[in-house]
C-alpha cells in the first residue's frame, strides 16, 4: 500500500530530528493506526545520509527472558541480515560507511557471547560506544524500538530492573549526552504508562499520537485507494458506507478495497467484518460471565453502555479495574494525553452498539 497523508506527524518528527536529542519519544496509537508505516516512511524516504538509523522490531522475537532481549537488539543473531561479524573493524565500517538503516546493533560474535556472562549494563555500554563512533563520523544516530510491548513479559516476569536500566540508559543518550534520538513505538498505552512510572521518566519523555484518520481524511484515503487498486472511484454513498462501518482505520479501509478488487459485494464485505468483531466481543463477554473472577460481568456491560451513544468517554468515568481489563482485551484504547477512552476501532464501536 502506498503511503498516504500524515504530513502533520511527519513534520513533527522531522522537526525533532533537526534539533538536539533531548527527550525519549513514545509514538503510540490504536492498533493498526499506521505507527510503523509512518516511521518507516520517514527513515526510508525523508532522511538524508547525515543520519544513521538503528531500527529494532521486538515483534520478530519471543522475548520472555534477558537473553532473548539482548538477542533482539543485535544484528549478529539476525541470520537474514548480515553474516556473522568477525571483528570490530567490520562493526566500525557498518556504522560509519554502511547502509543508512541497520536492523539492529552490529557486534562481533565473540563479543556478543561475552554479554551473557556480564551485567546488562555492559550491553548498554557497548551500544553507547558505538553511537559515539557514529557521532564522530559526522552522522546523527537514531535508535528506534518498535513494538515495545513485546518486552512486557520479560519486564513483568521478575526482570523489572531491566526496564529501569534500559530507560535510564535511553535518558542518558537523550537528555544527558544529547547523543542519539530515541523513538519507542507501541499500541499498548497501558504499558507505556507503566514504563513512565516505573522508570521514573517525568520530564524526560514526550508523546506523538498516531491516530486513525478523521472522516475527511478517511474519505480521501478511500478515493486514493480505490483509484490506485480499482482504477475507479467509489460513489459518495459507498464511501460513506465504508466509513460508517470501519471509520478511519487505514488497515480496515485497505482490507475492504482489496476485497472489492476481488469482485466481492461491498455490503457483504462490511457485514462480514462487523460480524467477526461482534463474535469476538460476544466470546469475551461469555468468558467474563463464566470464568473471570477479577471483573464483574454486569460492571463490564455497564461500561460498554457508556459507548452506545459516545465514541469517547473520560477515563475517570470508568473504574480502573474494568478499564484495564477492556484495554488489555483490545476493546478500548487509552489516549493518556487527553485521558480519554475510545473503542479500538469503528468496527469495535459498531459491535458494541449492535450488542446492546
Amino acid at each position: 500500500m502506498k503511503f498516504f497523508n500524515r504530513e502533520k506527524e511527519i513534520k513533527e518528527i522531522l522537526s525533532i530530528l533537526e534539533g538536539e536529542p533531548n527527550n525519549i519519544y513514545f509514538i503510540y496509537g490504536p492498533l493498526n493506526s499506521g505507527k510503523t508505516t509512518l516511521i518507516k516512511y520517514i527513515i526510508e524516504n525523508r532522511l538524508s545520509d547525515d543520519y544513521k538509523v538503528f531500527y529494532i522490531n521486538f515483534r520478530t522475537y519471543l522475548i520472555s527472558e534477558k537473553k532473548e532481549f539482548i538477542e533482539a537488539i543485535f544484528t549478529t543473531k539476525k541470520d537474514d541480515f548480515f553474516e556473522k561479524i568477525k571483528d570490530k573493524s567490520e562493526v566500525l565500517n557498518l556504522i560509519t560507511k554502511g547502509a543508512k538503516i541497520l536492523t539492529g546493533i552490529p557486534i562481533p560474535e565473540i563479543e556478543f557471547d561475552k554479554l551473557f556472562e556480564e551485567k546488562i549494563n555492559d550491553v548498554f555500554q557497548y551500544l553507547n560506544t558505538l553511537l559515539l563512533e557514529v557521532k564522530k563520523s559526522g552522522k546523527q544516530p537514531i535508535l528506534i524500538f518498535d513494538e515495545l510491548q513485546m518486552i512486557k513479559d520479560v519486564v513483568l516476569n521478575g526482570q523489572k530492573y531491566l526496564l529501569k536500566e534500559l530507560f535510564q540508559f535511553l535518558v542518558s543518550l537523550t537528555k544527558e549526552q544529547h547523543l542519539c534520538h530515541v523513538f519507542c513505538l507501541s499500541s499498548d498505552s497501558l504499558f507505556i504508562e507503566y514504563i513512565y512510572g516505573k522508570a521514573e521518566l517525568k520530564g524526560r519523555v514526550d508523546y506523538i499520537l498516531v491516530d486513525d484518520f478523521d472522516k475527511d481524511t478517511a474519505l480521501k484515503f478511500i478515493d486514493f485507494l480505490s483509484g490506485d487498486l480499482l482504477n475507479r472511484h467509489l460513489s459518495n454513498d459507498d464511501k460513506e458506507l465504508i466509513y460508517n462501518y470501519v471509520g478511519g482505520k487505514a488497515k480496515d479501509i485497505y482490507d475492504v478495497i482489496v476485497k472489492l478488487k476481488l469482485g466481492k459485494d461491498l455490503k457483504e464485505v462490511l457485514e462480514t467484518k462487523l460480524g467477526e468483531e461482534l463474535n469476538h466481543l460476544e466470546e469475551l463477554l461469555e468468558k467474563v460471565e463464566e470464568d473471570y473472577e477479577s471483573v464483574n460481568y454486569d460492571e463490564v456491560l455497564e461500561v460498554l453502555k457508556l459507548f452506545k451513544d459516545n465514541y469517547e468517554v473520560p477515563k475517570n468515568k470508568i473504574k480502573r479495574k474494568i478499564r484495564i481489563f477492556l484495554i488489555k482485551e483490545n476493546i478500548l484504547f487509552l489516549n493518556s494525553q487527553k485521558r480519554i477512552l475510545k473503542p479500538q476501532s469503528f468496527l469495535v464501536w459498531n459491535a458494541i452498539k449492535m450488542l446492546l
